[in-house]
């Protein structure tokens, strides 16, 4: 039986790309309410029904994520967990990159689930409550190519960690997935020869979300959870 989470509020950071959306219908599914906050404009999104949908949230800005947040308990009343998928990714080696792309992934990767996170913890502490990381396999074991990214999400995996030990006491949750590779069409188009049906489902991923933020994961904090399909 599917963990239930009827009535709680769950604000998902990055939700209009196709895991966000996956994430969203199957909390919506077990009976959720969800806001989705995005940098993207709401028009784009392809949304499934969710309570409320914010866009043009600077994510790694304090003050617009706060007001996002702000927002989101003005029109639902609470905030009672917390998924952050907003992120992203570069592969390029070391010796031909650029110190750039290491400051985009910090900033795309930690800084906005920081500052997510920070937003969330006045409305989490009130409430009790569950944040879930998504971070990557990378984190674990960089390849050619992955030192950015990865860094960076191992940059999500100690965060989570970190705040789990401050919070443990507060009846506050944190944890993390990592997936490897997720079935999105953007990672399709990147690989076209791969065979898909090894990577991760974006809803088999969304299930483990689910489980994470509900009552039966309540003893279990400070997690940094492989999710690797069969890759």
């Amino acid at each position: 039986m599917s963990p239930r989470l009827d009535s709680r509020v769950i604000v998902i950071t990055g939700g209009f790309g196709a895991l966000g959306r996956a994430v969203a219908a199957r909390l919506v599914a077990a009976g959720a309410r969800v806001a989705l906050l995005d940098r993207a404009p709401v028009a784009q999104a392809g949304l499934p029904d969710v309570a409320l949908a914010l866009g043009g949230v600077e994510l790694g800005e304090e003050a617009g994520c706060q007001a996002a947040y702000a927002q989101v308990v003005g029109a639902l009343g609470a905030v009672h967990g917390v998924v952050n998928v907003a992120g992203g990714f570069t592969w390029e080696t070391v010796e031909g990159g650029t110190l750039a792309s290491w400051d985009r992934m910090y900033e795309t990767n930690v800084r906005t689930a920081v500052v997510s996170c920070r937003a969330a913890l006045p409305y989490l502490l009130a409430n009790g409550g569950s944040i879930v990381n998504v971070g990557a396999a990378a984190a674990q074991k960089a390849g050619t190519g992955m030192g950015a990214y990865a860094a960076s999400k191992a940059g999500v995996a100690r965060l989570t960690e970190a705040l789990a030990e401050e919070l443990k006491d507060r009846g506050v949750t944190v944890n993390a997935v990592l997936p490897s590779i997720i079935d999105t069409p953007a990672n399709r188009a990147d690989m076209p020869g791969s065979d898909f049906t090894r990577w991760v489902a974006p809803d088999k991923l969304a299930a483990v979300i689910a489980f994470l933020l509900s009552d039966e994961a309540s003893a279990l904090t400070g997690a940094c959870i492989p999710v690797n399909g069969r890759v």
